[in-house]
């Protein structure tokens, strides 16, 4: 199972309301991701928004950075909007980051949990699943095929055209990103794609018929088991002691899901919620290595994943924070999670 870490690039709001200047939260990051690389963890991803509590609206353009100061980890995107973009010129900037990278990029796809893309590059939100059906067909024969021809509904036909430059061996790594619905299973299981669910609030556990659903449908279409990954995103944070580092980060986290409950009609966020999110059946990985290596372990378990994400920047803690956390992962958290699976798989 790889282990990695999903950001959105989140930008810290102190107790006055005043937000982390853009640029500053971008330097942290490269020094966050060189960290990560250093401690061995295994992918790094960050997320696109359009929001003013994110630094990142570009994703390509963090990892390609990234890709200059790193030697080993897996660069890519946690998720590149696609029903909003591109996906030739998508294509393009994943490739060219491949190439510099010798092989780590990683581009994936998602619909994204905002909206804000939509207006900003004219799209209309009445397309919104019509969008992504046709953009990812697209993006998929782009990775297979040069030159390629393709005529759609939303984007300019190509006739005979080629996209340059192309990936490492001439394929560039796509996962789907899926928060829960039954559609979006089933469209990456056809295409035999690899799948990150977003598992972000209630108990894991709800979605483990999701999980069956998913390896069902991609055996189904006649996919080569050997090459099946499945992964979850998950609201992480690591401490040295579990109550401190859950104190801490508690008033950052319950006010960013008080920022985006506002927009979407939530009621305030509670402590107990966060307790229970913190439980031994619950979604949140916040608190000291032993409890993180239980729970990360108990997930692999359950779901029998090929990959694990935390999404350590919720809230924007601060970069302090966000280096112990990266330190622990990497150097007690990581290590003991692989050494348990090698046990079991040699057993």
């Amino acid at each position: 199972m790889e282990l990695g870490i999903g950001m959105f690039g989140d930008l810290h709001i102190n107790k006055n309301g005043e937000t982390q200047p853009a640029g500053q939260r971008l330097k942290e990051l490269i020094e966050e991701i060189k960290l990560m690389d250093e401690v061995g963890l295994d992918f790094y991803g960050i997320g696109e928004h359009h929001r003013p509590d994110y630094a990142v609206s570009t994703p390509e353009i963090i990892i390609a950075a990234a890709a200059t100061v790193t030697k080993n980890i897996k660069l890519g995107s946690a998720v590149s909007v696609l029903s909003s973009s591109d996906p030739v010129k998508l294509y393009q900037s994943f490739a060219t980051i491949d190439l510099i990278s010798d092989g780590r990029a990683e581009l994936m796809a998602g619909r994204g949990s905002f909206i804000e893309s939509f207006p900003l590059f004219g799209y209309s939100l009445d397309n919104y699943d019509n969008l992504f059906e046709e953009k990812l067909e697209l993006l998929l024969k782009v990775n297979k095929e040069n030159p390629i021809t393709w005529k759609g509904k939303f984007r300019p036909e190509l006739n005979n055209q080629q996209v340059l430059p192309r990936a490492v061996n001439d394929h560039l790594n796509i996962w789907i990103a899926v928060g829960g619905t039954p559609e979006s299973v089933l469209r990456a299981g056809k295409h035999g794609l690899p799948v990150i669910f977003a598992i972000i609030g209630g108990s894991p556990t709800q979605f483990k018929p999701l999980f069956e659903y998913y390896k069902k449908v991609y055996d189904h279409y006649g996919h080569d088991m050997n090459k099946f990954q499945v992964g979850v995103h998950m609201h992480a944070l690591f401490g040295d002691d579990s109550k401190q580092i859950a104190d801490e980060y508690y008033p950052i986290y319950s006010a960013q899901m008080d920022r985006v409950g506002r927009s979407r009609g939530w009621p305030p966020y509670q402590q107990q919620q966060y307790v229970t999110g913190r439980g031994s059946n619950g979604h949140l990985i916040i608190g000291d290595a032993n409890e993180s290596i239980e729970k990360i372990l108990h997930m692999h378990e359950l779901f029998g994943l090929t990959r694990f994400s935390a999404h350590m920047d919720v809230g924007g803690p601060s970069h302090k924070l966000m280096m112990g956390s990266i330190e622990i992962y990497g150097t007690k958290i990581a290590p003991k999670v692989r050494e348990v699976l090698k046990k079991k798989n040699n057993i």
